[in-house]
């Protein structure tokens, strides 16, 4: 007789999530090595462009693994169809919560607004354009070399944060936007204006002055370099462009981490519960792993020291499931993300009753745990790190007469400083591709303000 494996309940998990009301694109289930999970969850996809900075990632995601500081039960990838990886190391029991899971991230996914738009502007099947960027980048290498392929790539990847979410992925040129937003009326004045100054003696006096570049203060550094750059070659804008449109990708990723994780979680366990076709044994373990992914503590100790998004994001849902229908819940999946979630559904009550404490060092080796009062401030504090894709704010200003290009740290925004060396390095990438001096406005880690260069004198 024949041992069942995860894909013998995959039909029935499925069946039953629909009747219980996700409602999601199909998804490619497939058993994999634990080392291949590793790499992907690195890598981000399948298969991606290949850079020196993925194999520091990987060695990280290693020791911390080796420590006991982190699983990785699946990787999924949204789309239609969707593909969810299972490391095939895992117990039945696991990858079947596992299955249950994934199908829910896949409702999420097809559902939330961020994700859906996203999904919209960059396709539906990311793993096999990432791929062909793959594809596209390896060919670039064989034809300009490993050197040259390599540092546009430090400079793409160093921005990869740095994008704008309010722009579409698709972007007008700026002298096409201006003349799409101005209205007909203002177009018509401009003309008749001209039309008084032909054969004005003033005329050989005027001068032409150039409309500033950018027209306003540009967030998207991937989108402005890769169509601003002078002398920048049509291959490295092709590089620039490809990394900008997976960083699209991965924006809701980042942003919904608990709210999806949490809904994720949720499911999982309803829909075990609910699995009449599961034996009971198996049933009882997969409860008990869901057990440990919910787990407040970080390992065997009894405090935890860094927040569980699966934990959070499981309690906010459970009791949101508590107090409304599932309409009601399914509109908060709909239209929010991290932030909305947690200010408009974290009160002060669930905070103490989960344990969420804020931790200040106080000497080596030494934690203290302070309660905060204000919930505010504890709703921030989780929130801290999604601000600008978990990166410093910056935009570009300006680009003067000679090319120079001139970015500006918004640290008051932003609440922090640079780490100098860090961004000097980071400006040294980019004005090798600006090909022009490149400097950026911002103040140091002792709040004092800086002006760093590359390419200057």
């Amino acid at each position: 007789m024949t041992t069942p494996g995860v894909h013998d309940y995959q039909s029935g998990m499925e069946t039953l999530a629909q009747s219980m009301g996700l409602n999601y694109y199909p998804v490619e289930f497939e058993l994999v090595p634990p080392a291949f999970m590793m790499e992907v969850a690195v890598y981000g996809l399948p298969v991606r462009m290949p850079h020196w900075s993925f194999g520091v990632r990987y060695i990280y995601q290693m020791v911390q693994h080796r420590m006991g500081h982190s699983h990785i039960f699946e990787v999924v990838f949204p789309g239609n169809p969707g593909h969810a990886y299972l490391a095939d190391s895992n117990s039945l029991a696991v990858n079947t919560l596992v299955l249950a899971h994934v199908l829910a991230h896949a409702d999420f996914a097809r559902h939330n607004a961020l994700f859906r738009r996203a999904q919209e502007q960059v396709g539906y099947h990311i793993v096999e354009q990432a791929a062909a960027h793959a594809h596209y980048i390896e060919d670039a290498i064989e034809e300009y070399g490993q050197q040259r392929v390599e540092q546009v790539l430090d400079a793409a990847l160093a921005l990869e944060q740095h994008i704008d979410d309010n722009q579409p992925l698709a972007r007008s040129d700026y002298t096409r936007a201006q003349a799409q937003h101005t209205p007909p009326a203002t177009r018509f004045r401009q003309r008749f204006d001209d039309l008084k100054h032909e054969g004005s003696p003033q005329e050989s006096r005027l001068e032409y002055v150039r409309e500033p570049i950018p027209p306003r203060p540009e967030y998207d550094l991937l989108w402005f370099i890769a169509t601003q750059a002078p002398e920048m070659e049509d291959w490295e804008r092709d590089i620039f462009l490809a990394v900008r449109e997976e960083s699209f990708y991965f924006h809701p990723v980042f942003q919904c981490q608990i709210i999806n994780e949490g809904w994720a979680s949720y499911w999982h366990a309803r829909l075990l519960r609910e699995a009449d076709f599961l034996p009971a044994d198996l049933y009882l373990q997969a409860m008990k792993a869901h057990s440990d992914v919910v787990s407040p503590y970080a390992g065997d100790r009894q405090v935890a020291l860094a927040l569980n998004p699966y934990h959070l994001g499981f309690a906010l849902w459970d009791r949101l499931f508590e107090d409304g229908s599932l309409d009601t819940a399914r509109k908060v999946m709909q239209e929010e993300d991290d932030t909305g979630f947690i200010r408009n559904h974290l009160d002060w009550e669930m905070a103490q009753r989960l344990g969420l404490f804020n931790y200040e060092q106080q000497g080596k080796g030494r934690v203290s745990v302070v309660e905060e009062q204000d919930i505010h401030v504890l709703h921030e504090n989780i929130l801290a790190g999604k601000y600008h894709f978990g990166a410093p704010r910056i935009h570009i200003e300006h680009v003067e007469d000679d090319g120079t290009l001139e970015m500006v740290h918004e640290h008051r925004t932003d609440g922090r400083g640079l780490d100098a060396a860090h961004a000097q390095k980071v400006l040294e990438y980019i004005q090798h591709i600006w090909r022009r001096p490149v400097t950026q406005h911002s103040v140091n880690a002792m709040g004092q303000d800086e002006d760093i260069k590359a390419g200057v004198g």
